[in-house]
């Protein structure tokens, strides 16, 4: 069987596209490469793509080819650290007027973009996706000091993701355009996303690690967790801030099953 594991850490961005903002982080590539040291452990061929790497033609080409090449019973890991945010709607199907977006390298990448790329993939194969950034309309991860919270915002607010979009609106359309507008209910994959927050809340980045992450791994503690998906999306948030819930999301065929099997098992 085919696991890959492909894991996005995002220090900064390219300031060309987001208007002179870098998007400064500190601990989003160590969150990549924690990822995949879980995944490679649990016998995963891994890519990590950090910073200028994590672009959206590189990812979006990588979850093309691995699409073509999976079939039912193999497993993909997408992970991803860094920043999310809203924009507002380019294309008119969202209720609330606004996309949720991954701030990659290059440029946002729109959820209507991540659901076409993840719909591509066969029916039986298992994509267990977590997302440590947030999708508040603020869009902020935190930096986490050494021993209390001292909140300095690193953000890519609605406003001024809004104002990109607008300023590059060709770009965006055309993305959108070479998408085939697909939506959660498109998928056919057995899909789990784990994420580090509510919508309304805000991720938080640390010194080591993000919360979401650094908690994660210590909940795992290299591989010694005895659970499976939901026992562990428990345990990690008996260890968050109240501020900071993780989530579990379910979507496809045989969800159930796939949540209760032991997390980053292979098949």
């Amino acid at each position: 069987m085919r696991a890959i594991g492909i894991h996005l850490g995002l220090n900064a961005v390219d300031p060309a596209h987001y208007m002179g903002w870098t998007g400064e982080l500190t601990a989003c590539e160590n969150d990549a490469n924690d990822m995949a040291n879980i995944a490679r452990s649990n016998m995963f061929e891994t890519t990590i793509l950090l910073s200028r790497e994590a672009t959206s033609n590189r990812l979006l080409q990588m979850l093309a080819g691995e699409a073509a090449r999976m079939i039912s019973g193999d497993m993909l890991i997408l992970t991803i650290a860094g920043h999310g945010t809203q924009i507002v709607d380019v294309n008119g199907d969202e209720p609330e007027r606004r996309d949720e977006a991954w701030v990659l390298y290059d440029r946002m990448l729109i959820d209507d973009e991540i659901y076409t790329a993840l719909a591509q993939f066969n029916s039986g194969v298992k994509i267990l996706t977590i997302t440590d950034i947030c999708h508040s309309e603020t869009s902020v991860r935190l930096r986490l000091a050494w021993e209390r919270l001292r909140y300095r915002p690193r953000e890519l607010p609605y406003t001024q993701a809004s104002r990109i979009v607008s300023k590059q609106s060709a770009r965006y359309t055309r993305a959108l355009s070479a998408s085939q507008q697909r939506s959660r209910s498109d998928l056919r994959s057995t899909t789990l996303l784990m994420s580090a927050c509510k919508d309304e809340q805000l991720a938080l980045d640390g010194d080591r690690n993000g919360q979401f992450t650094g908690t994660l791994r210590n909940v795992w503690a290299d591989g010694h967790f005895n659970g499976d998906y939901i026992s562990l999306v428990k345990k990690i948030r008996e260890y968050m801030p109240p501020s900071q819930t993780p989530g579990l999301l379910g979507l496809g065929p045989s969800v159930k099953e796939f949540a209760a099997r032991r997390p980053f098992s292979r098949g």
